[in-house]
């Protein structure tokens, strides 16, 4: 293949402009009941649907197309475990006073703290890593370019793709999180982005109110 070969375009599904609205509508009826669970089952999910989920998120486009992501899927009991402690150890200075009081009273109504019970109950932890280096091939080390972003696309995909699926998601952050790399076996140039808990919510789930308030249309978008 040359650099610069080419292939058509993929064809498109045929809509008229009345279906066109109608689907845009639909995909944003079912995206809107996206909420971040924080009480988890320990019901187990097929590694069928991960692995689906996972492929979608490789189709995001990137920098160069090197795709610049990488998904370590943790399943043990054991690794389970050590995140959670690396994790809630790096919650509690967060909670002790490392984060801003600002930041603290913004957490306030999320009900957020330094205890993580579901890091071990859900049924899978997808750590998500940004890669400095690699490229397009196996054995490439090249540079990457636009990773925050491109991970951040990927990412977007990957949960919207477990919604759809019918699987609840949270999205959980410690800093630092070096750790990450040690816990998955991952090389010191790829940067963990965050760890993206999946599973079923618990019979008892609850989400705060304060989650369910999202910006309406025209503070999120200008028209020029």
């Amino acid at each position: 293949m040359k650099p610069h070969d080419t292939i058509a375009y993929s064809a498109l599904p045929s809509y008229e402009d009345g279906e066109r609205i109608q689907r845009a509508r639909a995909f944003y009826d079912a995206i809107k009941s996206r909420r971040t669970c924080r009480e988890f089952s320990d019901r187990p999910v097929s590694r069928d649907i991960i692995e689906s989920a996972l492929l979608a998120a490789g189709t995001a486009p990137s920098g160069a197309n090197h795709q610049p992501w990488h998904f370590a899927v943790i399943t043990s009991t054991d690794r389970k475990r050590a995140l959670r402690e690396a994790a809630e150890a790096e919650e509690r200075e967060f909670y002790a006073g490392k984060a801003s009081q600002e930041w603290v009273d913004a957490l306030a109504p999320l009900g957020t703290d330094e205890v993580k019970p579901y890091l071990e109950t859900a049924p899978y932890l997808i750590v998500i890593f940004g890669q400095r280096r690699g490229g397009l091939y196996p054995g490439d080390n090249k540079q990457n370019y636009y990773v925050n972003e491109s991970v951040g696309i990927a990412t977007g995909f990957l949960i919207a793709a477990l919604h759809d699926a019918g699987l609840a998601t949270l999205t959980h952050t410690p800093n630092p999180m070096k750790f990450l790399n040690e816990i998955c076996e991952r090389p010191s140039h790829e940067k963990p982005a965050m760890v993206l808990v999946v599973g079923h919510p618990a019979p008892h789930a609850t989400v705060p109110v304060h989650a369910t308030i999202k910006k309406p249309l025209d503070q999120i978008s200008s028209w020029l």
